[in-house]
């Protein structure tokens, strides 16, 4: 079968040590960061992640600056631990193939808006018919039974709805948004979540279901956590919000040369800073003692910030140090990222890999495979759901799917 090579599809090696998912196989319907993100997450922990994705690719393949056209940034670490089967949904041959894919499949993860989904016939209900026992997460932005299930959802629109902008608004800012995409990563958190809660239901019961997880009911809980404060009792017992993170003067205090973060937590950590800071008046003041110490964060916080410009940011750094009083550096993005373990990726070069987060004893999470090209795996996916190679072959003529190295073949000219 001769091929005409467009990039160089490189070998993907895997060391080899299992993580604790390992065996189980999840079919990754999402798009942008929610769901890849939590299907980043599943991969680490060993589970084999197919991503379907268009015949272009998806958008995390192009979001920020990029060495090599396919895999930017964002995607070198949240398009890990993947296989891509780059296939054209709008096409009866394209969901077909990918349902025989589904059918292989332990769970499904899919952010797309419920009549979409209907129409690809590619929702819990289609797919429960070729597997019984799926486990389906369901991300979308709003809950399934909502006057406004079928509403399009992004993080900056959960972010105004969940009550984070309010939390602004309340320590006296004008109404901002996080400079991060918040709702995207947390829900992202809750989609794995909901994904291995329901694996570990089926390894008892042997029973699949449907698991909704709605960005906005994600966010509202995460944010009430603190935040359903002295509201949450009924009838209320006061208002939303937690008053010490609602404080104006909370956070970072400038210094001589800087800026740096204390965090007084109790009457001693006061009594230390403020001594230290020429303050002994306030050392037997009721504000720092007790129930004071809860009630008083606005007073107690903006003397904390009149006394910080008197040293150094190192002096202060080892001050608290060695008074054993909560303290940190404003960390810089940039510094962060030089951190990272450098990695080399078979077509991109070296990048710096995100290391999993939380660490296993026995069953270690790790990226043991780097992102793949678009259409990396798709020939060997679908021949593993039990496509023939001429099938393939046909579905990459028909222009249905991508595979990775190969150019769309050229129509025959008629000869005259």
């Amino acid at each position: 079968m001769s091929t005409s090579p467009d990039l160089p599809i490189p070998d993907l090696p895997v060391n080899g040590r299992a993580g604790i998912l390992s065996g189980y196989r999840i079919l990754d319907l999402s798009s942008i960061i929610m769901g890849p993100y939590a299907t980043q997450m599943l991969g680490d922990l060993g589970a084999e992640v197919i991503c379907v994705e268009p015949l272009l690719g998806g958008g995390n393949r192009v979001i920020g600056p990029a060495r090599h056209r396919e895999l930017s940034g964002v995607a070198l670490n949240v398009m890990r631990n993947k296989r891509s089967l780059s296939i054209d949904l709008k096409t009866s041959a394209g969901r077909a193939a990918v349902l025989k894919v589904a059918a292989t499949c332990d769970a499904v993860v899919s952010n797309m808006r419920g009549p979409a989904l209907e129409r690809l016939g590619l929702d819990y209900e289609n797919v429960r018919k070729i597997r019984p026992d799926v486990v389906y997460c369901w991300a979308q932005g709003f809950r399934a039974d909502s006057s406004r299930a079928n509403d399009p959802a992004y993080d900056d629109i959960i972010q105004a709805e969940c009550g984070f902008v309010d939390a602004g608004i309340r320590t006296g800012h004008e109404p901002m948004l996080a400079p991060t995409i918040l709702a995207d990563k947390v829900s992202g958190y809750a989609v794995a979540q909901g994904v291995l809660a329901g694996l570990l239901h089926h390894a008892r019961t042997g029973q699949g279901q449907l698991v909704e997880a709605p960005m906005l009911e994600i966010m509202r809980a995460f944010m009430l956590v603190e935040h359903g404060a002295g509201a949450v009792a009924f009838p209320e017992g006061g208002t939303a919000g937690y008053p010490r993170v609602l404080n104006p003067q909370r956070g970072p205090q400038r210094t001589r040369d800087g800026w740096l973060n204390i965090l007084p937590y109790s009457q001693r950590d006061y009594e230390v800073l403020f001594e230290a800071g020429g303050r002994i008046d306030l050392l037997s003041d009721p504000r720092i003692t007790g129930r004071g110490l809860l009630d008083s964060t606005e007073f107690l916080y903006g003397e904390l910030r009149k006394i910080t410009p008197q040293r150094t940011t190192a002096e202060w750094l080892a001050f608290c140090k060695d008074n054993d009083i909560p303290v940190g550096v404003i960390a810089n993005l940039d510094d962060i990222v030089r951190e990272l373990p450098i990695e080399k990726h078979p077509a991109a070069g070296d990048y710096r890999l995100i290391p999993p987060p939380v660490r296993y004893g026995r069953s270690p999470g790790e990226a043991h495979i780097p992102a793949p090209l678009i259409g990396q795996d798709t020939e060997a996916v679908l021949l593993a759901a039990g496509l023939t190679q001429d099938d393939v072959e046909a579905l990459w003529r028909d222009g249905v799917i991508r595979l990775a190295g190969r150019r769309k073949a050229e129509p025959a000219r008629a000869q005259a």
